[in-house]
């Protein structure tokens, strides 16, 4: 199933500037997920990071696999959690292993995959990896928690 941006709202609270999935291309609940950010010399982020030689900042990376996690677990949620999903929010408990392997600039896609490593009951382990034209530019281990808002 393919989620676009409006239905990745409807999951996620994040929203511009900070929504960093523009669609989630591939779902196996509980298991898998891959989306992807087209990334643009129009962002804000780009005024600052830096000025005449645009680099998408690592932090921004990781958070958009994050974000990619998020739609993982709440769809990997029974109806009535998904339900709930509502007065949820998903927090980072912690970022481990990063790498960060080739710069990510304007023009790129960003292709965030996430495999699950453990799930037991709101807390999710993923081994969260991002390419761009099937390079691998950045890596993280994310442990994160569905906790109400």
């Amino acid at each position: 199933m393919v989620y676009n941006v409006v239905d990745i709202q409807k999951i996620l609270p994040h929203r511009y500037p900070f929504l960093l999935v523009d669609r989630i291309t591939k779902i196996e609940p509980g298991k898998f997920v891959e989306g992807y950010k087209n990334v643009s010399i129009s962002e804000p982020v780009f005024e600052g990071h830096f000025p005449g030689h645009p680099i998408y900042p690592g932090v921004m990376i990781i958070e958009g696999m994050a974000q990619a996690g998020g739609v993982l677990a709440f769809e990997s949620a029974s109806k009535e959690e998904q339900d709930a999903a509502k007065d949820k929010v998903v927090y980072f408990m912690s970022i481990d292993k990063a790498k960060f392997r080739n710069p990510v600039v304007p023009g790129d896609r960003l292709v965030y995959r996430l495999n699950v490593i453990r799930h037991r009951g709101k807390v999710w382990h993923l081994d969260a990896k991002a390419y761009v034209d099937e390079n691998l530019v950045a890596e993280a281990e994310l442990k994160a928690m569905i906790v109400d808002k």
